[in-house]
């Protein structure tokens, strides 16, 4: 499977599809606020386990930082 990762092509050999979940964990984003995106569209938190990504996807995984 091959997708664009954050404007990043990235390739899953072992993988057709995956969850947005499982993208975070094998990518090793540890970010507690996490902003998630598939082909545009605004994946919620709790949406994460049950969307999927395919071959051909855009995906945007942003970290939010606070500060001051």
């Amino acid at each position: 499977m091959k997708i664009t990762l954050n404007n990043r092509q990235e390739e899953f050999k072992d993988f057709d599809k995956l969850t947005v979940q499982q993208l975070i964990e094998k990518m090793n984003f540890t970010f507690k606020f996490l902003v998630t995106k598939v082909n545009g569209k605004l994946i919620k938190k709790e949406e994460r386990e049950k969307t999927f990504v395919h071959d051909g996807d855009e995906v945007a995984i942003i970290h939010l930082i606070s500060g001051g």
